[in-house]
This record gives structure tokens, C-alpha cells and sequence, in this order.
């Protein structure tokens, strides 16, 4: 197996928006974010996977020093081995990728978040850095480009938080800011117990209204030059932001279940937007 291969299996396996995204990409680009997505997948998967932190460090650890190795010129991973030509051709700084890392070691050391300043910090390195060099692989003449790359990222990991409120109290986490929850009156053993109740639907709605924002500024701050450079991110705020109304639609039931689309439905989106951009 080849790493653009492994690169092509790790991001199909994950069934995630994403992977609809990159199909109408020219081969290098697609071959190149398809990497970056999968070396993303194995970072995020450290945490999720092993249920002993101090695993999960040393194998963070481990990646940092991949990266190393990948700024180097001499990568060991299948992931990094594929990334290498777009870390050689694009202006994609070592320090964006050892900040996703940063991110997921927040993980390991933080599972919960007093206020959305201390949340913010968290969604910088985990969403808003990726949509950074995510922006640098597909493409951009004007630098505005990354500022509106970096809040679509924020847009994309608040309304994840959004829909995995239940899956991440099943892991003992609480993304959502305490002083959120007490300004709505809702208490953290409410959501860990995912007892769902009006007080936490209009804390959702709270959370919903920011996302929606984020979305909003990102488009607003995208150049026109750039739009079909980035329809790619377009296909993906297309999807998610499908998302994330759906999850409004169902009046917020995501401690007991998990709102999403089919596959039929995130290719039509995905098209739609890359056909217009």
C-alpha cells in the first residue's frame, strides 16, 4: 500500500464531511489535503483510542517528533510521507502543525472550560489552525483568505460541539463553557446524565446562535478571487451548517442521540456548492 493510499483509506473509513469535499479537487490538491485530513484523523484518534493518558502522551510525543522528521525531509509515517510534497510546495508553517497537536493534548489535561475565551484557545488549535492549512493547500492570492479559512474552522468545531454534547459526557467531558451552562441554569451533572430539559434546549440555542455567526463572518471575510480556490471549504460549510440547522430542526436532542446526514445528502450539498462557488 502506498501512503497516498493509506491516506485515501484512512479519510474514506471516517465517513466524514470532509472526505465528501475533496473528490472534485484536482489530483495534487486532492491527494494533499486528503493527507493533511488523515494525519489529522491519527492525532484526534491518540485521544479518542487509548484509554491510558499517559499512552496518549507519549504517542502525541511521538508525532511531534514525525513532524520533525517531516520538516526534515525524511518522514517515517505513511501520512507524512504523503504530506510531504504539499509541506515542500506550500507555505504550510511547522508551527501550525505542532499547534494541532497542542490542541489535542488539551484533551489529555482538560475536560472542561471555565468561560468561551478559555474554549476559544482550544478551538484555535483544534479547528482554526486546520482550516489555516487547509487554506494553504487549496490555494489563495489574497491573505484575507486565511482569516476567513481560520473562523470556518471555529464555525466547523462549535458545531461539532454542539452535536457530540452526548458522546462527549459519555467520556466524562464538557466542552460546552460552565459559565454558560450557569448563566442558563443548567447544571454539568445535568448534561453528563444527559438530562435534557428547556433550560438546556435555550442554552443550545445559545450555542447555535454563536456557530451560526462564526459561519456568517467566515463567508463575509472570504475575497471573491478566492472562491473557487476554496470551494472545497464552501462544500464543507455547505454540509455543516446543513448540520447544524438540522440539529436546531430536532430541538437540540443530542444528549440522547446524534443528529447527521447520509451520505447521499452530503454529496448533493457538497456538489451544489462546489458547482456555484
Amino acid at each position: 500500500m502506498t501512503p497516498d493510499q493509506y491516506c485515501q483509506e484512512k479519510a474514506a473509513a471516517s465517513g466524514s464531511s470532509f472526505y465528501y469535499s475533496f473528490r472534485a479537487l484536482k489530483p495534487e490538491v486532492r491527494a494533499g489535503i486528503t493527507a493533511f485530513y488523515a494525519l489529522c484523523r491519527e492525532l484526534d484518534d491518540v485521544v479518542d483510542e487509548c484509554s491510558d493518558p499517559q499512552v496518549a502522551r507519549i504517542k502525541l510525543a511521538w508525532w511531534r517528533t514525525e513532524l520533525a522528521r517531516l520538516y526534515e525531509d525524511h518522514p517515517e509515517h505513511p501520512v507524512t510521507q504523503a504530506l510531504l510534497p504539499m509541506v515542500r510546495s506550500r507555505n504550510i508553517p511547522r508551527e501550525w502543525l505542532e499547534e494541532i497537536v497542542e490542541g489535542m493534548e488539551m484533551d489529555l489535561d482538560q475536560q472542561r472550560y471555565e468561560d468561551y475565551k478559555s474554549l476559544l484557545l482550544y478551538c484555535h488549535r483544534a479547528a482554526g489552525v486546520v482550516g489555516q492549512v487547509a487554506a494553504e493547500i487549496f490555494g489563495y492570492r489574497n491573505h484575507e483568505t486565511l482569516k476567513y479559512a481560520h473562523e470556518l474552522g471555529l464555525a466547523f468545531q462549535l458545531t461539532n460541539i454542539i452535536r457530540d454534547v452526548g458522546e462527549d459526557a459519555r467520556r466524562g467531558r464538557i466542552y460546552l463553557p460552565l459559565a454558560e451552562l450557569d448563566q442558563f441554569g443548567v447544571k454539568p451533572a445535568e448534561i453528563l446524565n444527559r438530562q435534557h430539559s428547556e433550560r438546556f434546549e435555550k442554552l443550545m440555542q445559545f450555542q447555535y446562535r454563536r456557530a451560526a455567526e462564526a459561519y456568517e463572518r467566515a463567508l463575509a471575510w472570504l475575497p471573491k478571487e478566492d472562491r473557487k480556490a476554496q470551494r472545497a471549504g464552501l462544500a464543507m460549510a455547505a454540509i455543516y451548517r446543513t448540520l447544524l440547522e438540522e440539529i436546531r430542526r430536532d430541538g437540540f436532542r443530542v444528549l440522547d442521540g446524534k443528529t447527521s446526514l447520509t451520505p447521499l445528502r452530503k454529496l448533493w450539498l457538497a456538489w451544489k456548492a462546489m458547482t456555484f462557488a
